[in-house]
């Protein structure tokens, strides 16, 4: 079995990352990715809510890619859930369509891991700030993978950024091809740890 994987990517500067060009380029082109630029095909924010809502449902695996912006998500990124996911669609009263779909956000930060932890700098987890959109992929049915988060984004060096882009690509290629639901990611911080595992077995 092969895990579709949709990658919605949302990064108003997008020109200026090392991180993201990076990271794109590293996307595995031998396995059912689709990319989506919602920057680029929407520049007036004005989003083809059917057309986006009709490409979901070819998916099993959900990719939100984007810089954190004041620990939360770019504004495209905002819209896209404010004006996509809507009540009777993907929550609500037969709001079912997302069901069963498993979510993931890959992430840069230009704080290092260690800002984020209750003694650090940011007093909360990555995990406790993105909380808002683990909910709504519980009310939408989905489920909620850990993040893949590029942490120290202005400091760190090409071949940091090069590993990031290796990893990233090893991590969709697990996405892909293995069966999601014998694993637990209950305590799993960032997916990083699931990728490392020595538990996988191939379908």
């Amino acid at each position: 079995m092969t895990n579709r994987i949709l990658i919605l990517f949302a990064h108003p500067l997008f020109e200026k990352s090392r991180i993201h060009h990076a990271l794109l380029q590293s996307i595995p082109k031998n396995i059912g990715i689709h990319f989506h630029d919602l920057y680029e095909l929407y520049p007036d924010f004005n989003i083809d809510v059917r057309k986006e809502q009709k490409m979901l449902l070819d998916f099993d695996i959900i990719v939100w890619q984007h810089p954190l912006y004041w620990y939360s998500i770019p504004p495209m990124l905002k819209q896209w859930i404010d004006t996509v996911l809507e009540f009777g669609w993907a929550y609500g009263k037969n709001g079912d369509a997302l069901k069963g779909k498993y979510l993931i956000q890959i992430m840069s930060s230009g704080g290092k891991q260690e800002a984020y932890a209750h003694d650090g700098r940011n007093k909360h987890t990555i995990q406790e700030f993105m909380y808002p959109h683990k909910q709504t992929a519980d009310l939408c049915g989905m489920h909620y993978l850990p993040p893949y988060v590029v942490h120290g984004a202005h400091q760190i060096n090409d071949l940091q950024i090069h590993e990031h882009a290796r990893n990233y690509a090893d991590l969709l290629e697990k996405l892909s091809y293995f069966d999601l639901s014998l694993e637990t990611f209950d305590d799993t911080m960032y997916i990083e740890t699931w990728r490392d595992s020595k538990s996988f077995t191939q379908e």
